[in-house]
């Protein structure tokens, strides 16, 4: 086999289907390269530093931000000086292939191949120079002409886990339900892959996950609930067209009535937090695969 791979209410209980079935994990993603296509294995490994192990281990960096900010102590990525879904959603059009095990990358857009070459310096330039050549033909090509962009890098070895939004690694999850009801609110089918998140649950009610508070099992792994996940205009971007075509943060705000544009939420390990300062902890800490069942604890 190739190593390319492509990809509201409340329960009557916590974390217990009205039937008295227990949620299940419906879908598994990670993102090598951030901001582009997702991968969908039928299982994750989860580290212990809060990250799902070959997510987010590329990003396409601006000119003056291809080394990490500091955030109390820890590399801080902001997705701002970078190419993502938020500002270049044309991205999302492109099929971007990652082999973990060569670490090389293959791009293609309408089933034309752009590049395909390694993290070696002589294919990064290469891979680079096609997603340049590609954003700036795009609707958003002007954005990348600012002051201080170009030329891009493309940084990270493509193994280690650390270009999440947030300093501190986290897994993300969402509920099936709550975006088949915000499907419903906007007019708008839409699918899990407009929000990016590392586990996609069934047989919650809609909005379910949001209520969620202290500990969650989901598979072999526990958590503890972190904070919601406030959206971003990445959501807007068809993950197949890359055209913004669903106006999910007003419909969150002004049609169901949130205060902030929320759809899932974040999740840390249950283990005591790491020491201001201390090197991320990458060795694994679980496994969670597609079927497992998930229970509030």
């Amino acid at each position: 086999m190739s190593n390319y791979r492509t990809s509201g209410e409340a329960s009557v209980l916590p974390g217990i289907c009205e039937d008295g079935g227990m949620p299940q994990v419906a879908a598994l993603f990670r993102y090598p390269v951030k901001g582009f296509t997702p991968e969908s294995p039928d299982r994750l490994t989860v580290q212990r530093d809060g990250r799902v192990a070959g997510d987010r281990v590329l990003a396409f960096r601006f000119a003056d931000a291809a080394t990490p900010e500091d955030r109390d102590g820890l590399d801080y990525w902001p997705k701002a000086k970078g190419l993502s879904l938020q500002d270049f959603p044309a991205l999302a059009a492109l099929r971007l292939a990652y082999d973990d095990a060569a670490l090389r990358i293959r791009i293609a857009h309408d089933g034309a191949e752009l590049v395909e070459a390694g993290l070696d310096p002589q294919g990064r330039q290469r891979i680079t120079r096609a997603v340049t050549e590609f954003v700036l033909d795009s609707r958003e090509g002007s954005r990348l002409e600012r002051p201080g962009r170009l030329p891009l890098a493309l940084v990270g070895d493509g193994v280690r886990s650390r270009f999440q939004d947030r300093p501190r690694g986290f897994v993300s999850v969402h509920g099936r339900a709550s975006v088949a009801a915000l499907g419903v609110a906007a007019g708008v089918p839409l699918d899990d892959r407009r929000f990016r998140s590392n586990i996609v649950i069934e047989g919650l009610e809609p909005w379910h996950e949001l209520e969620w508070s202290g500990r969650v099992r989901i598979g072999e792994v526990v958590f503890r609930t972190a904070g919601p996940i406030v959206r971003c205009l990445a959501t807007h971007a068809n993950p197949d067209t890359g055209v913004r075509d669903a106006p999910v943060l007003t419909t969150l705000t002004r049609s169901l009535g949130q205060r902030e544009p929320t759809l899932g939420r974040l999740l840390l390990p249950h283990e005591p937090a790491p020491a201001r300062g201390a090197a991320p902890r990458s060795e694994p800490l679980g496994t969670i695969r597609v079927g497992d069942e998930v229970e509030i604890l």
